[in-house]
């Protein structure tokens, strides 16, 4: 048998399609290996392979782009293509075949939100199959149809009507979800020309052609031909689908049965709360477990110890079992759980310590009945890979009382047999093991409850998943080569954080990662994928260059890009400057600079952490050039807090980094130098030479090398998960960031009062492309009453411009500003509007909190204090609040969301 090919693609010099499949003559998976087509006419690529084995089974191909000038192959979308036909009956098999691009607005109707839940309905409709030979198979995507509306073909022959819309070929959905129907044109001497178009089952009749021109099938008049055409994406303009979202941490829920805390349990509610006004999606903040140290710094949601792992603070203690009446802890549960539930804050480690208590007792009693457990053995069984080194992991933590596994003597490397041993039901500590295992299964419970229940309702969860992982996490233990270990995450300054930010995470060794075929990241979302529908990449700008850190600096201010095309020695030279390490690199420290900075702490100072070099040069002693070591210091009691910052100015006037291993050839600049004093004591042709090297560096020379980062990883990862997936591009961007985004049909983020262009003060949501989700604020931001409430002059523009009132804006947010703005999201072209919850309850003055400023989920700069923010409102009583949710409602449905 022979298999034709042939693919539409516009290609330009030195570009070329390939055939990639299961086979020896598609390479057998090694793309270097592939059928290279021949370019016909214009736009078309053809090319054919002879298949000799009569048991040629199922041959799964896919078309590839190969661009000579950069040897980077792009595989076009979706699953493998198949053909199944019997050699020995079949002479031809043609395979007429469209090109799947990533961008296409089409294929995110595909994906689990809306193919499992949103537009579900639309597609359970059954078409009974025809029967008889057949020469020709039409295939054809329509995601989004309308209820009770079906695919038609319709045509110049007799088989397709002669164009009849009075009795159309209906075709059938196949098991990938595509429509699909065979017909014989084997009495027909000339190509057929047809269109696709919509039929209503219901009211029995055709509803419209498809646009665009004629398609063509070829017709061979062989008995032993088949022609299949996949068509694509069939072409009807719908109206744009469109949903509203609401973002609330699962820890933000109250509930009456709440312990201070929300979980899994009360998501329940919340979930009736969404249905109930018209929303689509819930969108949550991490929900990996955080529990390293045991104290309020475990509360950070984006620390995990544990990629995989739930956090037992959402724990739903009475979804698990009582303890017996007479038990002094269930005593303690009953009065606690009101006393908790009454807290403003979340009490955190307070939640913690009695969760932890409880199910400790429950799995007591309930070990032997859950060990033997059917459904348990299978999660076990599923999640072995994770769970039994996590569960390792926690009785090591508090067994030496410290997640740093460096100190952890025979177990401060990760040896899988070992810890098989350790972890083996022989073990006299084995009950400690266990219950480790007892609360995550509880946890997948509970979750997977929830989003099941989320599914009934017509809502969509949407999950959050951390740009990293905790530096003393079991994903770093158990596989240190795929960190950075001497590095750490953050991000340069910005509007939110003027030192930048330290987060204090390891970054990630691609070349390792992407040597092991993304494994970690394609478990990680396939795990995900339990429980959501969608999700947010943190700071997906990481995944083209990541602001890095050197471990033993403490502001974010003193990291770099990486990977970035830095600045060489010979570039200063072609500037006309000449290169003075000391100057550029080193900390500038002069007498003003030090009486500016430490006032009558200078003389400390200087006799504690100078030295003079050169004879006449001041500069810090070795010790202090570590900001690690100065908050070292601090937190002993040594120094005084106005020192701590003094040193750390100090530390960070610096022009200049140099590449590590570079011998002295390689800078990077540093964020921010012409604030800094160093800068301004140069010359002005030195300062005007070195701020085109900047500029040169942070805006212009990256662009391309950052497009291959972002290639070389996104797509990989976007093939690992058919949920949706939306980039939070906030920060630094640059072109390169936005092409990828829109190339792979990625969900960007826009902010109003956060635009992506410096030359906007505000982003307005009528402006933003339809393959994203605007939104009035963030968790890392204040909401909207709070913010209007920061900068009167700020919020007298934003009054006049973007809303579009005259006068003087009100001094406080008043809920009619708030619905303004509200429904101005509601309206954007966007295919999500998702808002904060407190900015939902803002437009009702009867409801809100009355102060803003208590509504904040997180502030960057100070994050270790933040994440404990709890709704004031019970949501049974919301439920009940049919004047407030008959508004909102109301704006949701008439803004056609």
């Amino acid at each position: 048998m022979k298999i034709h090919f042939k693919i539409s693609y516009f290609t330009v010099w030195g570009q070329q399609i390939l055939v990639s499949g299961n086979i020896p003559e598609l390479g057998n998976g090694d793309i270097t290996k592939a059928l290279r087509l021949n370019f016909s006419n214009i736009q078309d690529w053809v090319g054919e392979i002879n298949i000799n084995y009569p048991d040629s089974g199922e041959i799964k191909y896919k078309y590839l782009l190969f661009t000579e000038q950069t040897g980077r192959y792009t595989e076009e979308w979706g699953q493998h293509r198949t053909v199944t036909a019997d050699t020995t009956k079949t002479d031809h098999f043609f395979c007429y075949d469209s090109w799947n691009s990533p961008a296409s607005v089409e294929n995110t109707f595909l994906t689990a939100p809306f193919a499992t839940v949103l537009l579900r309905e639309e597609h359970d409709v059954n078409i009974e199959k025809p029967s008889g030979k057949f020469s020709h198979i039409f295939r054809i995507e329509a995601p989004g149809l309308p209820k009770n509306q079906v695919v038609c073909i319709i045509g110049n022959c007799k088989e397709l009507g002669n164009w009849s819309t009075i009795k159309p070929r209906l075709l059938m959905i196949n098991a990938e979800g595509a429509w699909e129907t065979e017909l014989s044109f084997g009495k027909l001497m000339s190509d057929v020309h047809y269109k696709y178009g919509t039929y209503d089952l219901v009211e029995k009749k055709f509803c419209a052609f498809e646009s665009g021109p004629d398609r063509i099938a070829p017709v061979f008049n062989s008995k032993k031909t088949i022609v299949r055409l996949a068509d694509g994406f069939i072409r009807v303009q719908a109206q744009p689908w469109r949903g509203a979202g609401v973002g609330l941490p699962v820890f933000s829920i109250r509930t009456k049965k709440s312990l201070g805390v929300g979980d899994f349990g009360d998501m329940l509610l919340f979930i009736d709360w969404a249905k109930r006004v018209g929303i689509k999606l819930i969108q949550v903040l991490p929900l990996n477990d955080t529990i390293g140290t045991h104290t309020d710094a475990d509360v950070l949601p984006y620390a995990a110890i544990s990629a995989f792992a739930l956090n037992p603070l959402f724990l739903n203690l009475p979804a698990i079992g009582k303890l017996h009446a007479k038990n002094p802890m269930q005593k303690e549960f009953e009065v606690k759980q009101a006393e908790l539930n009454e807290q403003e804050l979340i009490p955190f480690m307070d939640v913690i310590n009695l969760k932890t208590q409880y199910v400790k007792e429950l799995y007591q009693i309930q070990k032997e009945e859950f060990l033997n457990n059917t459904d348990y053995k299978t999660f076990f069984i599923k999640n072995k890979f994770w769970l039994v080194p996590y569960s390792a992991y926690c009785v090591l933590r508090d067994r030496n009382k410290t997640p740093d596994y460096r100190v952890w003597k025979e177990f401060s490397k990760f040896d899988a047999l070992e810890i098989d041993e350790f972890t083996s039901p022989e073990q006299l500590h084995y009950d400690a093991i266990a219950v480790n295992y007892f609360i995550q299964y509880h946890l997948h419970v509970q979750l997977s409850k929830a989003a099941n229940y989320a599914h009934q309702q017509g809502v969509v969860l949407k999950g959050d998943v951390p740009i990293g992982v905790n530096r003393n996490s079991v994903d770093t233990w158990v596989s240190p080569e795929l960190f950075h270990m001497h590095c750490q995450a953050g991000a340069p300054p910005d509007m939110f954080a003027v030192k930048g930010q330290n987060w204090e995470l390891p970054t990630y060794n691609w070349d390792e990662i992407k040597r092991t075929g993304f494994d970690w990241w394609k478990k990680r979302f396939a795990q995900m994928s339990n429980y959501f529908d969608a999700f947010r990449i943190d700071h997906i700008l990481g995944f083209f260059r990541i602001w890095e850190i050197p471990v033993n600096q403490a502001e974010g201010i003193m990291g770099h890009l990486n990977p970035s095309i830095p600045i060489h020695l010979r570039e200063f030279a072609e500037k006309g400057l000449w290169f003075d390490y000391n100057r550029y690199c080193k900390p500038y420290i002069t007498d003003i600079i030090l009486h500016d900075i430490f006032g009558e702490d200078v003389l400390w100072v200087k006799t504690n952490c100078l030295q003079i070099e050169n004879g006449w040069v001041l500069q810090l002693k070795t010790p202090f050039q570590s900001q690690t070591y100065v908050e070292k210091l601090f937190n002993e009691g040594t120094i005084s807090e106005k020192i701590k910052w003094g040193l750390f100015d100090l530390i960070s006037n610096v022009l200049f980094f140099e590449v590590e291993e570079s011998n002295g050839s390689q800078f990077y600049p540093r964020y921010g130098m012409e604030g800094l004093p160093t800068f301004r004591d140069l010359d002005g042709y030195t300062q005007s030479k070195l701020r085109e090297l900047y500029v040169d560096y942070f805006y212009r020379r990256q662009d391309e090398h950052w497009y291959h980062s972002g290639m070389e990883k996104l797509p990989a990862l976007k093939r690992a998960t058919n949920m949706l997936i939306c980039g939070e591009d906030l920060g630094m961007m640059t072109h390169c960031v936005t092409t990828v985004m829109n190339e792979l049909g990625i969900l960007s983020l826009e902010v109003q009062r956060a635009p992506k262009s410096d030359k906007l003060e505000f982003f307005h949501p009528v402006n933003a492309p339809y393959l994203s989700v605007v939104t009035p604020s963030t968790h890392d931001m204040s909401t909207i009453r709070g913010w209007w409430e920061e900068d009167r002059a700020m919020t007298q523009r934003f009054y006049n411009s973007q809303l579009g009132h005259w006068g003087e804006a009100p001094w406080f947010c008043d809920g009619w500003i708030c619905r303004d703005i509200l429904l101005q999201h509601l309206y954007s072209p966007a295919m999500w509007a998702v808002f904060q919850m407190q900015d939902l309850l803002s437009i009702s003055e009867a409801i809100r909190r009355e102060n803003p400023h208590d509504e904040r989920i997180n502030v960057p700069s100070n994050s270790k204090f933040s994440w404990r923010f709890r709704l004031h409102l019970n949501m049974e009583d919301l439920i009940e609040n049919d004047a407030f949710n008959d508004e909102l409602k109301n704006y949701i449905f008439q803004s056609g969301r």
